[in-house]
């Protein structure tokens, strides 16, 4: 069911199912206008999920996926290559079973390619400028977000300076969740996006999305795309929103 922003689904699998589906036809309707379209990713397990329907999805090929651009929205500053990178991850699960191309694959810098968090959100920042020709961050046709049982998306932690940072992309330190060092878009690039969408899935997330919807401080709550923004959760992350009935 759907009541205005908040579209809730049974189960995490028919909520990543769900996801998929929207996001292929996103990304289509895209090129269907401009000949190319732009995604940002996200990690955690239901995004996991939904790369793993999209591959599946009998409407995949409506997509050009080497006529798409892929973002992040945060990294662990890890070396290259390493499991619990973000990057690593869609690689092995989405990025190399689909023909893309890889001048069209952005990820952030790794560990083991600039010596901090600072030089690799700088160096972000800048290809993000170069895509946007100069407008700061391209209107992302869709940017993908998980949230934290605290709030957070992206690397932008409550009470952490980095959810203040201003411009594109910000060195995140003293991460409460491991690794302590990360890169993650500010909250400023995240809301130009043309499209956000929060997925959440479990009881664990519940609190958290009732509270970002509610009272609105949480990172999460802070989250206004340009165009419009979706909450897209399954029963379970949605049980404490009482004013909506399903």
């Amino acid at each position: 069911m759907s009541t205005g922003a908040v579209i809730v689904h049974e189960d995490a699998e028919v909520l990543a199912e769900a996801v998929a589906s929207r996001l292929i036809n996103r990304l289509a309707d895209a090129q269907a206008q401009r000949g190319e379209a732009s995604i940002v990713l996200t990690g955690g397990r239901i995004a996991a999920k939904v790369y793993r329907y999209v591959l599946e999805s009998p409407i995949r090929s409506v997509v050009d996926w080497s006529k798409v651009d892929f973002w992040w929205g945060d990294e662990r500053f890890l070396p290259s290559g390493d499991p619990e990178r973000n990057e690593t991850q869609a690689r092995a699960a989405f990025l190399d079973r689909i023909l893309l191309d890889p001048e069209r694959v952005h990820p952030m810098a790794a560990a083991d390619e600039v010596g901090t968090p600072e030089e690799a959100a700088a160096r972000y920042a800048a290809e993000l400028e170069a895509a946007a020709g100069g407008a700061g961050v391209p209107a992302f046709d869709v940017l993908l977000l998980g949230i934290g049982e605290d709030g957070h998306v992206a690397s932008l932690f409550p009470g952490n300076p980095a959810l203040e940072a201003a411009g594109a992309a910000v060195g995140v330190h003293d991460s409460p969740k491991p690794p302590p060092e990360r890169v993650s878009l500010t909250l400023e690039a995240i809301n130009t996006a043309a499209a956000v969408w929060i997925i959440a899935s479990g009881e664990g997330k519940a609190a958290a999305v009732d509270e970002a919807l509610s009272k609105g401080e949480l990172p999460a709550g802070r989250v206004k795309a340009a165009g419009h923004t979706r909450w897209l959760v399954d029963k379970d992350a949605a049980a404490n929103l009482k004013h909506l009935e399903f």
